[in-house]
């Protein structure tokens, strides 16, 4: 029923890429074995994910890094858009062979959340610019300029 989020993501879809590259960054890091982790999230009236409550994590930390940040920013949709609120597993499954992670949505239960909680992404987003007005400089009158005599010496 859910068809938002399935679907496979390649690590290995760049061509052979120059060293100290980006992509080359990425592709030594990423697992040389199965992986498999999965998140239990709550989802708001608008299909956004509100919080991760529990999850199993893989063996690799990068790839639990990326899979729970994944999470967070993930929208879980009907395919006619509408959008359950609810509680949902997330499941990542790795596989070295080919590069590829396949995304499963499941629906635990609907309700027992907070519809109109808002998203992850929202409370970080509030949260980095309230952090960054708080610890940002006032704008105070500038320091006066020095004496051009004191700059260029006596003639």
């Amino acid at each position: 029923m859910l068809a938002a989020l399935l679907g496979a993501t390649t690590f290995g879809a760049f061509a052979a890429p120059a060293p100290r590259s980006l992509e080359a960054a990425l592709l030594a890091r990423a697992p040389r074995t199965r992986q498999h982790c999965e998140f239990v999230v709550e989802v708001n009236r608008k299909g956004q994910v509100t919080r991760v409550r529990s999850g199993r994590t893989a063996h690799d930390p990068n790839f639990n890094a990326i899979t729970y940040g994944n999470a967070l920013q993930a929208f879980i949709r009907t395919p006619d858009g509408r959008a359950i609120a609810g509680v949902y597993r997330l499941t990542y499954d790795y596989n070295p062979a080919d590069r590829s992670v396949r995304r499963g949505v499941e629906l635990l239960h609907p309700g027992g959340v907070n519809p109109n909680a808002p998203g992850a992404v929202d409370q970080m987003i509030h949260l980095a610019r309230s952090e960054a007005a708080r610890t940002a400089r006032p704008l105070g009158s500038p320091k006066p300029l020095p004496d051009l005599q004191s700059i260029t010496g006596p003639h």
